[in-house]
């Protein structure tokens, strides 16, 4: 099915945004949308120079990456853990000029060059009428891979607002041209309207959260601190949980898009085993292209005791800063 439903877009003023102290990000919207006009071809070749260049640049983030693909990938040697690691900066560099992709141009110019693959699932799933939570992942692929999904499914989508109120603006209403509703990460009250009237939601739950609302469970065998959100949602709503990835190809312009089949018995009461089966979903499609995960990201920040070592070194370093203040 083609999907035509597109949200009038909301007026914005932005009048608000013409003071000088805007010009920088507007120049770095004017760089977005200039660069998604390129070729994909050529854009794949900017975003790895910036991948490598952030590389070398960016110590901590390439440690807590190394981290990561250390814990995720222990039966790798070093030099391949490495290899992954600065290849995830690439894919993830690539990523970031997606984004202009996603929100300045048509996502039928990519049709193409995109394949959709198990959609029936997500159809299948609809046909219960209560909504449809589709499980998503931070892959480097975020924004561009839900825009061409939308030229196929009709989704709202949660998102978490930009820091930057003038980026926030400018990313909301890109993706109010996508999708049908675009909704806050804290709106639980319109992601429940949502799908109380059999809309599909794109969700993504897998990143580090502190301690409430939260089970710890294994994320490629180390314990991860899971939230219990999409089991709650689940169990209110009877929605189906249906898992979703986009990945890009290796060496040639063109995306893959998946649907899976919606989970079964799902919430099963227990959280633990809800948030293992979630992560283990994810996990299985990471493998499929582990470079193109936000692996920048400290996903195993917090323990599942306050007082276990941080993994990422951090707590070390605190300690030496407040022992040096307090001499």
């Amino acid at each position: 099915m083609k999907a035509r439903h597109r949200k009038q877009e909301r007026d914005l003023d932005y009048s608000h945004y013409l003071h000088p102290r805007w010009w920088p990000t507007w120049c770095s919207v004017a760089a977005m949308w200039l660069i998604a006009q390129l070729p994909l071809g050529w854009q794949w070749r900017m975003g790895k120079v910036i991948g490598e260049l952030a590389w070398r640049m960016l110590p901590g983030r390439r440690h807590i990456t190394l981290t990561n693909i250390r814990l995720c990938f222990p039966e790798l040697s070093e030099a391949e853990q490495t290899q992954l690691a600065r290849k995830s900066f690439h894919a993830n560099g690539i990523g970031m000029l997606e984004t202009g992709v996603a929100w300045f141009r048509d996502p039928a110019g990519f049709a193409g060059i995109t394949e959709i693959h198990g959609l029936e699932h997500l159809n299948r799933a609809l046909t219960r009428g209560k909504g449809v939570l589709l499980l998503g992942g931070h892959y480097s692929t975020l924004d561009l891979g839900g825009s061409l999904a939308t030229e196929v499914i009709e989704a709202d989508v949660m998102q978490r607002d930009h820091n930057n109120p003038l980026m926030n603006a400018v990313m909301t209403r890109a993706r109010e041209r996508r999708y049908g509703k675009v909704l806050s990460a804290r709106d639980l009250r319109g992601l429940f309207r949502s799908l109380k009237a059999n809309h599909t939601v794109w969700y993504a739950t897998d990143q580090n959260y502190r301690r409430k609302d939260v089970v710890f469970a294994p994320f490629f065998d180390v314990p991860a601190s899971s939230i219990t959100a999409t089991s709650r949602i689940a169990e209110r709503s009877g929605c189906a949980v249906v898992p979703f990835s986009h990945f890009r190809r290796e060496g040639e312009p063109g995306y893959d898009i998946y649907f899976h089949p919606a989970l079964e018995a799902f919430p099963s009461g227990d959280d633990v085993a809800d948030a293992t089966l979630v992560n283990r979903i994810i996990e299985q499609e990471i493998r499929r292209q582990p470079d193109q995960y936000l692996w920048m990201h400290r996903r195993f920040r917090t323990r599942p005791n306050r007082e276990d070592p941080d993994l990422y070194g951090g707590r070390g370093k605190r300690r030496r800063k407040r022992r040096k203040r307090n001499d």
